[in-house]
């Protein structure tokens, strides 16, 4: 399904890409299919100064002259290069009916939760606002087992801190909790105070497991304009991608027993929330009320190469169902991750793995040391 929120430009019809597809079986051997196109066939520019990662709960959130450098920072010029590499190629025509058609209002403690939600232009442009009685979410109506999915998102502006601004996939509906054996895919961005950069979260569930954050400032100003935000998810691994940049994967290493999200479809979700406890400086800076409402913008969606649960896609079908990121793509993941990565769950900053790291974070540790 293609929803167009907001008409953008197509923009992502380079030559090459990040990503790369196994062959299938009508392919020869060793003959590798290029995926889609969303990064320019050039390197990215390695501006700015590599940042030191977190090891603190608090002084890796986001706190000013902290002794790991995680925001003493200024945006880095990188944006000009390689933002907007991936605007959506979703248009009007191609959207195929309302907001309402494909979404749900399903969170806003109000008579008429709906009244959070702002859809205008036919759902061209999704408002989520966030003061002290709620906040506010939409769900996609179907569930999906395995797809690629981009949001068109900007910001809180100005004073966000204790606000959480959210685009994820999801098997359960809300309450959700550690344990509970649901799987999710998570896009996180952590508000802060006017003038320090927002922290951008991902994590994954996978079988109710979660605590596997990873963390990244950005090379852009996510308030100033909207930017893409994609979750690719198939059966080999998960990839996280900012403007077609990928910033984390996350493989399927089922057969050396760790968990996989496989067999639970989920929704598309979006919400904004209040996280005050924890968001800004580890919970020491709570939000400012007299800013309220807070607003979340959402633009173009579109989930048009994601398997409806009820469906099955085939690799023949679905050429992204063994997609994985190709040379180029590690050179970018790698870049990111050096520049701009402030928190990884698998150096456990936060002490949550009294028994040691999770199996994944040894098993990819060896498998990038092969390659060096």
């Amino acid at each position: 399904m293609a929803v167009d929120l907001m008409a953008q430009p197509c923009a992502h019809l380079f030559r090459h890409g990040p990503f790369e597809s196994l062959p299938t079986a009508g392919e020869a051997e060793g003959r590798v299919s290029k995926g889609p196109s969303l990064l320019p066939a050039r390197k990215p520019p390695l501006s700015g100064q590599k940042r030191k990662l977190c090891t603190d709960k608090h002084s890796e959130a986001n706190t000013r002259g902290s002794r790991c450098n995680c925001s003493n920072r200024r945006w880095s010029l990188v944006a000009a290069a390689i933002m907007v590499v991936a605007s959506l190629a979703t248009s009007a025509d191609a959207a195929g009916g309302s907001f309402y058609e494909d979404f749900e209002v399903v969170w806003g403690e109000d008579p008429h939760p709906e009244r959070r939600v702002a859809v205008i232009d036919g759902g061209r442009l999704v408002k989520l606002t966030l003061d002290n009685v709620s906040g506010s979410g939409f769900q996609s109506k179907d569930a999906f087992l395995f797809g690629e999915f981009t949001m068109q998102m900007k910001l809180v502006p100005g004073d966000s801190a204790g606000t959480v601004t959210t685009f994820y996939l999801s098997s359960k509906d809300y309450p959700m909790w550690e344990g509970d054996g649901h799987d999710e895919i998570d896009f996180e961005f952590l508000g802060n105070v006017s003038g320090e950069p927002y922290l951008m979260q991902t994590n994954v569930y996978a079988q109710g497991g979660g605590r596997r954050e990873q963390r990244f400032f950005l090379w852009f100003d996510p308030t100033a304009d909207f930017h893409n935000y994609t979750i690719l998810w198939n059966p080999l691994n998960i990839i996280f991608s900012v403007d077609g940049v990928p910033v984390r994967v996350f493989k399927n290493h089922e057969l050396q027993g760790v968990p996989y999200l496989s067999t639970q479809a989920m929704k598309a979700r979006a919400s904004i929330w209040d996280g005050e406890s924890w968001v800004t400086m580890g919970g020491r800076v709570k939000t400012d009320w007299s800013h309220a409402p807070f607003v979340a913008s959402y633009g173009a969606y579109d989930a048009s190469t994601a398997c409806v649960s009820s469906s099955s896609c085939s690799a023949a079908a679905a050429p992204w169902m063994t997609r994985r990121l190709g040379p180029e793509g590690q050179r970018a993941l790698a870049w990111a991750r050096d520049n701009y990565m402030v928190m990884d769950y698998c150096d456990d900053p936060w002490k949550v793995f009294p028994r040691g790291v999770p199996a994944e974070c040894g098993i990819d540790r060896l498998a990038m040391a092969s390659l060096l």
